[in-house]
């Protein structure tokens, strides 16, 4: 079986998570982040789709992980981000990690927004 190192030329991967935290890129933030092209940022939650609208054209699809368990999203988050012409998908915020970087690896355009475990 032959291994191949994955790399991530187009942003910074997640590289682990826990209570209250996200690794991206080697570095350590605490609280919700979001994750666009090649810059994380706190993020004030789902009061602020700011950061996601102004990517519209940028990215086709946001990743939302709601915490340890998939919960809904509030809908005037997901109208705002889905009329900047942003496809929205909500899942657990360990499962929106992996998929985000598998996607990363494979040079999607996609976003991440992440509220902690």
């Amino acid at each position: 079986m032959k291994l191949n190192e994955i790399s991530y030329p187009d942003g910074r991967p997640v590289d682990g998570y826990g209570p209250g935290f996200f690794r991206i890129g080697g570095q350590v933030y605490q609280g919700p982040v979001t994750v666009l092209l090649d810059s994380v940022q706190s993020w004030a939650g789902y009061d602020d789709p700011a950061p996601f609208t102004a990517m519209g054209g940028q990215i086709d699809v946001l990743f939302v992980g709601t915490g340890a368990d998939m919960c809904p999203i509030p809908s005037g988050f997901r109208k705002a981000v889905e009329d900047a012409g942003i496809g929205v998908e909500i899942m657990n915020s360990p499962t929106a990690c992996r998929t985000y970087n598998v996607l990363l690896s494979e040079g999607r355009r996609i976003g991440l927004a992440l509220i902690p475990v």
